[in-house]
């Protein structure tokens, strides 16, 4: 049996690269070791930005493991260009997956990412697993393995969110549950 926890970074002042923690999301972070104090965590993985790598840095330090990243974690881009109307474009992505704005990345295109990254991670030896992302991506990457996951879920979502994928077999049949409440 083989655990992937999927986390949502924690509260950012931005949605670019180098975005910052707030002061919540500092709090936040280390809510997220209690979180997980009581798992088995073997490996830690991370999107590059920096709010998703401070969110998890924290839990690094308590369990001594490296954050390794994987640029494919990266949040989706929806567009490159100033979309007035982004909320119904990205509602609409969820209903047709190969809706592509300019300069932007379809949601099937980004789903398909972010599941290769996790599906490489069930190759790996580690049988418990920190995936840290963003909500757009970790949304598509649920979407993966549970096609009813849909935008009404993703604005459910919260600043973090954790999500356990289970997977028992070789089959790579999962069992998703949300633990940050």
């Amino acid at each position: 049996m083989k655990r992937i926890y999927l986390v949502r970074h924690c509260k950012a002042k931005g949605q670019e690269a180098s975005a910052q923690l707030t002061e919540e999301g500092f709090i936040q972070a280390e809510e997220l070791v209690d979180l997980f104090s009581n798992k088995q965590i073997d490996f830690i993985v991370s999107s590059p930005y920096e709010r998703a790598v401070t969110t998890i840095r924290p839990l690094s330090k308590k369990l001594n493991l490296e954050i390794h990243i994987d640029d494919r974690l990266s949040e989706r881009v929806l567009s490159s260009e100033n979309v007035a109307d982004w909320i119904d474009r990205l509602k609409e992505s969820f209903a047709d997956l190969d809706i592509k704005l300019p300069g932007g990345e379809s949601s099937r295109e980004a789903m398909n990412r972010g599941a290769a990254a996790i599906n490489e991670l069930l190759e790996r030896k580690e049988a418990s697993i920190v995936a840290v992302t963003h909500g757009n991506l970790m949304s598509l990457i649920l979407k993966s393995f549970d096609d009813r996951f849909g935008f009404d879920d993703w604005k459910a979502l919260s600043n973090p969110d954790v999500y356990e994928l289970t997977f028992t077999d070789k089959s790579r049949e999962v069992i998703i549950n949300r633990l940050w409440k």
